[in-house]
């Protein structure tokens, strides 16, 4: 089973990071499909791509706009589709704003890393949602 990823992330450092975790997590192959840097550029990839994905992965600051536009955009372009916010600025009124948004989870970059691999791994028992 192969789990597509949308990639919101626009530092390269932790695209890579994230990219190697997810190679390690379970027995399911994690693909990122897109990676994309801004808020502008993630939202039209959305728009063009409904359903082109199985998991989004949402920092909150990017080099322009912020996460927080990005995570409805992606709920509604793939409803079933999990969408994950992994930031360094997840502080508990954060979370709720994006729980609140649309998100299904929302992790800190610094500390909760386990928390996030382990979620990732709860989703290789899922049916993908653009299936």
């Amino acid at each position: 089973m192969s789990i597509r990823v949308f990639l919101v992330e626009d530092t390269r450092h932790m695209q890579g990071v994230l990219h190697d975790l997810l190679n390690v997590v379970g027995t399911a192959s994690f693909e990122i499909v897109a990676t994309r840097t801004t808020e502008a550029e993630a939202n039209l990839w959305l728009d063009e791509h409904p359903g082109g994905w199985d998991l989004a992965l949402v920092d909150l600051i990017l080099e322009q706009g912020t996460g927080m536009g990005v995570i409805p955009r992606a709920r509604k372009a793939a409803p079933g589709a999990p969408v994950v916010v992994l930031s360094d600025y997840a502080t508990p009124g954060i979370r709720q704003h994006c729980i609140k948004l649309g998100a299904d989870a929302v992790f800190q970059k610094s500390q909760d890393m386990q928390a996030f691999i382990d979620y990732c791994a709860s989703l290789v028992d899922r049916e993908p949602a653009g299936v």
